[in-house]
């Protein structure tokens, strides 16, 4: 497939993971992707595995599944609903189809430990899963003291990165995107990546990963090819500066949400846990990170 097709597939699957609360018809992502319904159908399906129906209910369930971690608080009715399906009983139907139980009756503690367990495989292997250990409940070992700030609305260009965890994809996608950046004068922007699926609930070959630079407002860049764009709205969000391997970073984030968030009065807003790099992305090497983990937050409504 050529890269006009994979950007305009991106920017169905961007409009889906924007919009999980509204109906998502195969005709509208059509149109947005610019292709017949049925060529999207097919053309979908070729980039990314899966059929349009099967990508949006896997999607939605998974972030159920999120949900029902990180806002223990809502209802299942809520949660279905934030979801995008239609009722309580369509999402308890759809969880049983794939789990083989309902949502209430579902161990996902359980669940999320396999998960974890499969990742630290995937990615560490046997001598070094035992670095991205899950840093336990209230552990702070690293002494990690967050600011919660505003962030603007940001318009942001990215590449893709599918089956994200394979070795060396996402430092040739920084490498194209740099590239393509420097061409225009814009490299030394402010830089991100950020991941769509939680490892915990979303299998690593099903992970995706965007590479990306936030666009500078007086410029109007144009995306072609596999470099899209996306807005994000103004957020809020904590933040920590980590300087250090890959290890340190998952303690950040393992501290986020097991320790720092139960107590702050703050949940997860809709939006992916960013890493804002300082400097270009690896500019220190592949061992050694220098970036702010921003976990977009939102205020916990009143009971």
């Amino acid at each position: 497939m050529t890269n006009d097709y994979v950007q305009r597939v991106n920017r169905a699957i961007d409009h889906v993971l924007q919009n999980l609360a509204d109906p998502l018809h195969l005709e509208d992502l059509a149109r947005i992707a610019c292709f017949s319904p049925f060529h999207f159908h097919r053309i979908f399906r070729s980039l990314t595995g899966e059929p349009v129906r099967q990508f949006i209910r896997r999607v939605r369930l998974d972030r159920a599944l999120v949900m029902l971690s990180q806002r223990p608080r809502r209802s299942m009715t809520e949660i279905a609903l934030a979801s995008g399906f239609g009722s309580s009983s369509d999402f308890t139907r759809t969880f049983k189809q794939r789990f083989g139980t309902a949502p209430s009756a579902f161990d996902l503690a359980g669940f999320r430990d396999q998960r974890r367990d499969a990742w630290q495989d995937f990615v560490g292997g046997a001598s070094h899963r035992h670095l991205l250990d899950r840093l336990p409940d209230g552990a702070n070992p690293d002494g990690f003291a967050p600011s919660v700030v505003g962030l603007p609305p940001r318009r942001v260009a990215y590449i893709r990165v599918p089956e994200s965890f394979r070795p060396g994809v996402v430092v040739a996608a920084v490498e194209r995107l740099v590239a393509w950046a420097d061409e225009r004068g814009i490299g030394d922007g402010q830089w991100l990546g950020y991941m769509w699926d939680d490892p915990e609930i979303v299998p690593p070959e099903k992970c995706r990963y965007d590479v990306g630079l936030v666009l500078p407002e007086e410029r109007d860049i144009v995306c072609r090819g596999e470099v899209g764009s996306l807005e994000f709205p103004a957020m809020r969000v904590a933040q920590l500066e980590v300087r250090g391997p890959i290890d340190l970073e998952m303690r950040a984030i393992d501290w986020f949400f097991r320790t720092w968030l139960p107590t702050s009065g703050y949940v997860p807003a809709e939006q992916p846990l960013f890493e804002a790099w300082l400097g270009r992305p690896f500019a220190h090497g592949h061992e050694h990170f220098e970036l702010r983990v921003e976990l977009p937050i939102t205020r916990e409504p009143a009971s």
